[in-house]
């Protein structure tokens, strides 16, 4: 099949066009560690450590091979518009240096799929729009298993979590374990909400990063224009 880039998810001949982006359908990421109004508020010492750690962060995320500074990241990380994330990340080569353990406690590289067409989903077992994927993800590895790798980054649920649940949905695929690893997570992107997926070519450059949940056909689509 040919090279040429798919179209673009939110097809304008699709019933499910409105599942883009900025589709109330994402689950927003969980909140941890959030005051409440009446609660303790940071001193300004406080505060300023915690601007230089964001700071440092998003300068660490920029450094990481594949990531390229630019003044157009540079706004989005600060607006948090997921559309403009997926849009900036565009045609970038994806950090794929990063090595994570699956459910199994196996250590699975993401170089290593290099070749194949990465299909990189991040979700969580609490999260409805991602549950609703699952089975469309666990066709496409079945219609595609030596040219296609689809790998389930779970962001903050534990291996003993994950295991019934994966058996539940028979999934069949690499299930891996993102909690914890927030380096993982940042270096495809802010995420102020789940699913995302991102959709890696041959070669290891992203072809598209899509925030929120997608149809079957708006998967399969892209997939094609990649295999």
């Amino acid at each position: 099949m040919s090279h040429q880039p798919a179209e673009d998810f939110r097809d304008s001949d699709s019933p499910d066009s409105e599942l883009d982006s900025g589709s109330p359908t994402a689950a927003p990421a969980a909140p941890e560690g959030q005051d409440t109004p009446g609660g303790p508020r940071l001193s300004r010492g406080a505060a300023w450590l915690a601007m230089g750690a964001v700071a440092l962060a998003l300068l660490l995320v920029y450094l990481a091979p594949g990531v390229t500074p630019t003044p157009e990241t540079d706004q989005i990380a600060q607006t948090g518009d997921d559309a403009a994330v997926d849009a900036a990340y565009t045609g970038k080569m994806a950090p794929l240096h990063y090595t994570l353990k699956d459910m199994n406690g196996v250590e699975v590289k993401l170089d290593s799929f290099k070749g194949k067409v990465i299909l990189l989903n991040f979700w969580a077992t609490w999260c409805p729009p991602c549950e609703l994927e699952i089975p469309w993800l666990v066709e496409i590895q079945r219609n595609h298993p030596n040219d296609v790798v689809v790998l389930g980054v779970s962001i903050d649920d534990t291996p003993e979590k994950l295991k019934p649940y994966a058996a539940d949905k028979k999934m069949n695929y690499p299930v891996l374990v993102g909690r914890g690893r927030e380096d993982v997570q940042d270096a495809f992107g802010p995420m102020l909400g789940i699913p995302v997926s991102v959709f890696i070519d041959r070669d290891g450059r992203i072809s598209r990063r899509h925030s929120g949940i997608a149809t079957k056909a708006q998967f399969e689509k892209e997939i094609d224009g990649l295999l």
